[in-house]
């Protein structure tokens, strides 16, 4: 139940258990999983709360319940989850939801629909959910969760009320970007920790930085210093994943100063000032989505040469 989360998440926890308790849940929430291990099964004691009669929020006081065994089992009629299909989530997979949703009797006070990975809605389901949000149901609530907010469409963030979960790794303020995002990143990447010493891997980390703000001054010019910036540094493909997650979360930051937040990661720099200046906030949006997709690519064996090329190109498209 969701009081099992009280230590855990105690901001958000905070956040919901007075909307259940005063009756007042948005119609869709955004969730940004923030690397919590458990999100899938916070959100879900989140629903099991908002669905129950009595308003329950600890297992203390609910008793043998019905209702959320059956939860529990998935196989409550009022809750659907959404998947992506492959690499995306696609309209029919929205469409099937809203057919579902109309023809199907409410037996309880609400419904509520889950999409994981909120930020593989490819365009034409992006534009169904929107549809749904746009104009809400007073019995639908809809709850989207996503490893990073910024790669979904402004349009969907602007119509969500936006939640971020508190990571489970502790990291120490004290330490420098390097060591935060061995902490954030490749604490679970043993074949990258074990295939560098300490301090290759600091410079591989380095490198990727400086890529970007190689790129962020240079632009397409970047191409032919590819090998010299990228080739002679990041190989094999654990090593490109890892740089891809830098890089994201290198621009997350810079969005960060951009809209006057604390940095999660980095310490405020010339470059990080320079690039937040030179790009709009739609644009550094854009940004972290494109390397979003193209980190999804590396699974599927593509050229890596040619996916560098390409993530120059598909960033300089956003300009």
């Amino acid at each position: 139940m969701l009081d099992g989360y009280q230590k855990s998440q105690p901001i958000v926890y905070k956040i919901l258990k007075n909307a259940i308790v005063d009756d007042k849940c948005s119609h869709a929430y955004l969730i940004e999983t923030g690397g919590f291990y458990d999100s899938f099964n916070f959100v879900m004691s989140f629903v099991k709360s908002l669905l129950c009669p009595l308003k329950n929020l600890s297992q203390n006081n609910c008793g043998d319940c019905h209702q959320c065994e059956v939860i529990d089992s998935g196989n409550f009629p009022e809750i659907d989850v959404i998947a992506p299909d492959g690499l995306w989530i696609k309209k029919e997979q929205l469409q099937n939801l809203q057919k579902e949703f109309n023809t199907k009797a409410l037996i309880g006070t609400k419904r509520v629909y889950i999409i994981k990975n909120a930020d593989r809605l490819n365009k034409s389901a992006a534009n169904s959910i929107l549809k749904f949000l746009e104009e809400p149901d007073n019995n639908i609530v809809a709850i989207l969760m996503t490893d990073n907010i910024y790669s979904v469409l402004s349009t969907i963030r602007s119509r969500c009320q936006i939640l971020r979960l508190k990571s489970t790794n502790i990291i120490n303020e004290d330490e420098d970007y390097i060591q935060k995002l061995k902490h954030l990143i490749l604490f679970n990447k043993n074949n990258i920790t074990e295939n560098n010493d300490e301090e290759t891997l600091n410079l591989k980390i380095t490198k990727v930085i400086e890529f970007v703000n190689y790129y962020e001054k240079n632009h397409l010019n970047t191409l032919l210093y590819i090998g010299k910036l990228w080739n002679d540094y990041i190989t094999s493909k654990e090593e490109i994943e890892m740089a891809y997650e830098i890089m994201i979360n290198y621009y997350k930051d810079i969005l960060n100063y951009k809209l006057n937040k604390p940095l999660e990661i980095f310490e405020l720099n010339n470059d990080i000032q320079n690039i937040s200046e030179n790009n709009t906030q739609d644009e550094i949006c854009d940004k972290i989505n494109k390397l979003v997709e193209l980190k999804e690519l590396i699974k599927y064996n593509v050229n890596t040469s040619l996916l560098m090329d390409k993530l120059i190109i598909s960033l300089e498209e956003v300009i």
